[in-house]
């Protein structure tokens, strides 16, 4: 704890240095009267000052802004043509030094000229889509912009034009065909595109649907443009100022004013919505966590992955196509009152599309909090615990905390006589750093847990320092591509020291890093510029107690497992400008003393995982998904649209007995939760899912096999150290 404090000091003393510094000679450095200048000069210097690891504002710095910018303004390259980025590239190798002269002529010209494009489009589009489409001509359309290059006349950005929203209305005219042969089929009303929305028994031709295809194409674009035309300058200046701070590492991020009050709303602990979060790539708004007791996890549909391409209100018939919207006009349309129904058309991880209704409700983080469950395993009872998040009371550590809560589920599970425990940190995306040092603590005796390296100071050792041990039974630990943080500094520890066996994917997620969240007011004496925004900055670095850090490499299980996200870029290390991986020196730590024979059990594992029917198929169902989301080249003919999406569905049929896996193990709550669901029955129905859910998991069945392997090691290893006594 003291180290912690120290830790903490530190970071303090550096935000107080920043501050008194901007107090200095606010007056004399930090008075332009320019907003946009003045974010510049500070945000610079925060990073100069405080960033892990610092860059060099060169000529390659400027290059890489230079790209990543204008990548993040055009991104289907549908905007600007070849003459506006040669112009453009005048500046590339210059904004280094426009950077540090707090220069904005780059951003200004680019800001101008994309108003005057997209101004431009609109016409573009309404003139594209003013004419049929005939599905009946072999053509394609890729989906790899990266390789498209800009057009070089109105001519050719047309064209450009015509095959996107050709792709955009196959799609949409497949959706209206589909829907109205299947309210024929089963006699049901099928919505007819008028200007009344009625609801009637239709019999379109191709011809009209068509057409109706087109229409839908053309009102999401007119939505997403009122979007586009509600954004402000401040808003252009912070993708601006994002594509500055995000090549220091991709978790340095500048929050304009109204994102900081999202952010701490996201950080207050409740809100009113679907219960799940979500980030933006490129065009599409990907679902990368599922609030566990949300509306979303116990509507049980919504995955992560997930693409999120329409949403319909639900006094509404029409739904709104999100695709290219800016994150935060997407998430007004996802989230709504409590008692609301919204319903999401998504792109699933498998590449096929599925219409999921979700009712709104008070999103609350209880169920970030560990829970714990007794299960028999071969005459053998074992402790399963759930840890989704390292969580912790910043205002007062002493009160509710990851690791106190685990300390006391495991004195529960020790009075129901478990001889083995599970810790399933799978989809934990980490939190705080004590508890981890302190959950560490309750599995060995005393010593090192993890080593932090702050830029230009010497590593700190974070150690348990108390003796007692909590759990020294067998333990099994697991993880997957999602777990990250704190969750790998926890299994990388017990890894290290022959604590636990780690069971999951080939490697954890790999984030390594610490950030630190700084308001930019507290750095302006005198603000008459108005709310300046946050920005949140990397400031440390994590290293195993052997040295090698947890960035880019993660954690590598003991026992690999596939599962659904094997193949597709997760990780720290798929996204842009990571930090690298290093090793600093090792610590002197003991290894664990025990019977249990660690390495046969492993290998016992390893032979069981190879010859598992379900995990084959899982494997098997994560590279088909791979294929899936990685193909470019899509037909615009539409018998053959129609016929690739029919050989998608067929095929995935080959993984729906996946869902139907099974084991003959019982799961049951510990007896004071009993006691607590007699009186709360929405507890009891998150445990009874949960249950289920674990009933289900071959993960969670090898996890026990693993345990009882350890049991049977330790009574062999014990018994013949016992006769060479």
């Amino acid at each position: 704890m003291i180290n912690m404090m120290k830790r903490n000091y530190k970071l303090l003393l550096l935000v107080l240095l920043l501050a008194f510094a901007s107090c200095s000679f606010t007056t004399k450095k930090f008075e332009d009267p320019n907003k946009d200048k003045l974010l510049i000069q500070l945000i610079t210097y925060v990073l100069e000052q405080g960033h892990f690891n610092p860059q060099d504002v060169n000529d390659s710095f400027s290059q890489e802004v230079f790209n990543d910018y204008l990548e993040q303004l055009d991104p289907f390259k549908r905007y600007f043509y070849a003459s506006d980025i040669r112009e453009f590239e005048a500046y590339k190798l210059q904004l280094d030094d426009q950077i540090n002269a707090y220069d904005i002529s780059f951003f200004n010209l680019t800001h101008d000229r994309l108003l005057k494009r997209i101004a431009e489009s609109k016409g573009i589009y309404s003139e594209v889509l003013s004419e049929p489409f005939d599905f009946t001509v072999a053509e394609e359309f890729s989906t790899d912009y990266e390789k498209l290059e800009y057009a070089n006349s109105k001519k050719e950005m047309k064209e450009r034009w015509r095959t996107q929203l050709k792709f955009s209305t196959i799609a949409n005219y497949d959706d209206l065909l589909s829907d109205q042969e299947n309210a024929k089929k089963q006699n049901l009303p099928a919505k007819e595109f008028s200007e009344t929305n009625e609801k009637s028994i239709v019999d379109k031709s191709h011809k009209e649907l068509e057409v109706d295809a087109r229409e839908v194409t053309k009102r999401s674009l007119d939505e997403l443009y009122d979007f586009i035309d509600d954004r402000q300058r401040k808003d252009w200046f912070s993708v601006y100022i994002n594509a500055i701070v995000e090549e220091f590492d991709p978790h340095t991020f500048y929050f304009a004013p109204e994102d900081k009050d999202r952010f701490d709303v996201a950080m207050s602990g409740n809100f009113e919505g679907i219960g799940a979060r979500l980030q933006k790539r490129m065009d599409a708004i990907m679902v990368n966590e599922i609030i566990s007791g949300g509306p979303a996890w116990r509507q049980n549909e919504l995955e992560v992955g997930d693409q999120i391409m329409k949403v319909r209100q639900e006094d509404e018939d029409e739904a709104t196509n999100i695709v290219g919207m800016r994150l935060d006009d997407a998430i007004k349309f996802i989230k709504g009152p409590k008692g609301t129904d919204v319903t999401l058309t998504l792109k699933k991880v498998d590449g096929t599309l599925e219409d999921i209704t979700i009712t709104r409700d008070i999103v609350e983080l209880e169920e970030t909090y560990a829970k714990s469950s007794t299960v028999i395993k071969d005459d053998k009872k074992f402790g399963v615990i759930n840890l989704p998040k390292f969580y912790v009371d910043f205002e007062d550590y002493n009160k509710r905390n990851a690791a106190s809560d685990i300390k006391l589920e495991i004195e529960r599970l020790k009075a129901e006589g478990v001889e083995g425990l599970v810790l399933d940190l799978r989809n934990n995306g980490g939190g705080s750093l004590q508890t981890v040092v302190d959950m560490g603590g309750l599995f060995i005796d005393e010593g090192p847990i993890v080593q932090v390296k702050t830029a230009g100071e010497p590593k700190e050792v974070l150690k348990d320092r108390d003796k007692s041990i909590v759990w020294d039974g067998p333990l099994v630990i697991l993880v997957n591509e999602l777990s990250a943080s704190a969750s790998e500094i926890l299994a990388a520890a017990m890894q290290d020291y022959k604590r636990a066996i780690v069971i999951g994917s080939k490697q954890t997620y790999g984030k390594g890093t610490v950030q630190n969240v700084l308001d930019l007011n507290r750095m302006v004496r005198q603000n008459s510029n108005g709310d300046m925004g946050a920005l949140k900055f990397t400031t440390q670095k994590f290293y195993r107690i052997n040295g090698g850090s947890t960035q880019l490499e993660g954690v590598k299980s003991d026992v690999v497992v596939p599962d659904r996200y094997s193949y597709i870029d997760i990780g720290e290390k798929d996204q842009e400008n990571p930090l690298e991986w290093d090793k600093i020196d090792a610590v002197d730590y003991n290894l664990w003393g025990s019977y249990y024979d660690y390495d046969t059990t492993i290998a016992k594992s390893k032979e069981r995982m190879s010859n598992n029917e379900q995990l084959k198929l899982i494997d098997a169902n994560a590279q088909w998904v791979k294929k899936i989301r990685d193909r470019e080249v899509y037909s615009l003919n539409y018998e053959d649209y129609k016929k690739a999406l029919e050989s998608n569905e067929e095929e995935s049929k080959r993984f729906e007995k996946l869902s139907n896996y099974k084991t003959n193990l019982t799961f049951q709550s510990l007896p004071y939760e009993m006691r607590l669901m007699d009186k709360d029955s929405v507890l009891k129905e998150k445990r009874q899912r949960w249950h289920v859910n674990l009933s289900k998991d071959v993960y969670i069945e090898e996890a026990l096999n693993v345990l009882n392997d350890l049991k049977m090691t330790y009574e062999i290893k014990k018994v013949a150290s016992s006769v060479k006594n």
